[in-house]
């Protein structure tokens, strides 16, 4: 469920703190006190209890400062998540060596996005409809864009293969870890949730209703979240190499 929205707060202000273009707070109550630290406590509490575990006074509580102090570095919640989600954003590229072409860029691009959910499973439930580009976020965009440059797509068409890899990035683990968090959430194992309801369904799919559920084998759903996300990126990627091959005549 989609708890938080990324720039709901100042917007304007979001962003000079990204940036690093507003006024810093002249005086403070602890020196040595940086937004930074602000920033990558609220993402250690969120990565530990989840997002709705962060606060102001649960984060001055942290930092042993005075929860009124903080509002001397970010407004609010609101603008603090919108700093979380671009400190988080730092695209992992998978090494230094330089991409070989514009699918292993988005091989690349979906399998670091892959492992920030893993690291940050909050991430899921942040609607970033409206996103607040700081400089982690669009140094990940000029990643991106800068493997389909040059191939004779369109800009809305490379902005479209992005937005499609994302959006299946996105997709795929979160009913990966979704599935994950429910196991240790309930203490009840995936094999025994399934197990309560094989009486039933055996039933339901002996009546002939449904036959080709029926022949399905044992193993049909057995395929792991990461063997969901190989087969769908090979398949998407394939897709795109297929529209890419018919857009430029090659």
């Amino acid at each position: 469920m989609t708890t938080e929205h990324s720039g709901s707060g100042d917007v304007s202000r979001s962003l000079e703190l990204l940036w690093g273009l507003g006024e810093r707070p002249t005086r403070g109550p602890k020196p040595g006190l940086e937004l930074s630290r602000i920033v990558t406590t609220a993402v250690r509490i969120a990565d530990a209890e989840g997002l709705s575990a962060v606060s102001m006074r649960r984060l001055s509580t942290e930092l042993g400062v005075g929860t009124m102090s903080l509002y001397r570095y970010v407004p609010g919640k609101a603008e603090l998540l919108d700093l979380m989600l671009d400190h988080v954003a730092a695209l992992d590229t998978g090494g230094e060596a330089p991409p070989t072409g514009w699918r292993d860029v988005m091989e690349r691009v979906a399998h670091g996005l892959w492992r920030l959910y893993e690291r940050h499973p909050w991430l899921l439930h942040v609607d970033q409809a409206r996103p607040i580009l700081g400089p982690n976020a669009m140094d990940g965009l000029e990643f991106a864009l800068h493997g389909l440059d040059g191939l004779g797509l369109t800009d809305r068409e490379m902005v479209n293969i992005i937005v499609a890899v994302d959006g299946f990035v996105f997709g795929t683990a979160r009913s990966h870890l979704n599935a994950v968090m429910a196991e240790q959430r309930t203490g009840v194992s995936h094999e025994d949730f399934w197990n309560a309801q094989a009486p039933v369904l055996t039933q339901v799919l002996a009546g002939g209703r449904y036959p080709t559920q029926a022949k399905l084998g044992p193993d049909a759903f057995t395929g792991s979240g990461e063997e969901v996300f190989a087969f769908g990126l090979r398949s998407l990627l394939d897709g795109i190499a297929a529209f890419i091959a018919e857009r430029t005549g090659t």
